[in-house]
């Protein structure tokens, strides 16, 4: 996971909401240099506002040539987990993200994974779907960790279908 790789090399990092224009909005607030998603976009804030996929392999083949490492090398401090995405279709996605006993849960679930992963809930932009994405040490722990939060969303009445 990049962002326990990150915090042990003591390099500050934060979560936002999905999206490249929250990353960037966070990146300006507190005048960071870089940001970026799963998805590979990448923000380099001295050359772009947006993830550049083209740029990103620039600066990273320069690194690669200044650093004399391979790319496996650079990376080999990310520890990789496995990630699940379960997805509940909704009757009121607004109404979910607010619901306490979801937040509730939320909470306990990311207690449990104690920094060795993390937990996305967040709202489909075109769908009446809630998406729950787990990252976790074992798949059987994401899986049940989703599906917690996912039984939640169903017994308080939200799910279609």
């Amino acid at each position: 996971m990049i962002k326990l790789a990150l915090l042990e090399a003591g390099i500050k990092c934060e979560q936002t909401n999905v999206g490249d224009r929250f990353v960037y909005e966070r990146m300006q607030e507190k005048d960071y240099s870089l940001g970026g998603e799963n998805s590979g976009h990448i923000i380099i804030k001295k050359y772009a506002t947006t993830g550049d996929g083209i740029l990103t392999a620039i600066m990273l083949t320069e690194e690669i040539c200044d650093s004399k490492l391979s790319i496996g090398e650079l990376a080999s401090p990310v520890k990789l987990y496995p990630q699940y995405i379960k997805n509940v279709r909704v009757k009121d996605k607004a109404a979910v993200m607010a619901d306490s006993e979801v937040l509730r849960i939320l909470k306990e679930i990311e207690e449990l994974i104690k920094g060795k992963g993390r937990v996305l809930l967040r709202q489909s932009g075109t769908e009446n779907v809630i998406r729950i994405m787990i990252e976790s040490e074992t798949e059987n722990k994401c899986k049940e960790y989703a599906q917690k939060i996912a039984d939640v969303i169903i017994e308080r009445g939200y799910s279609i279908g």
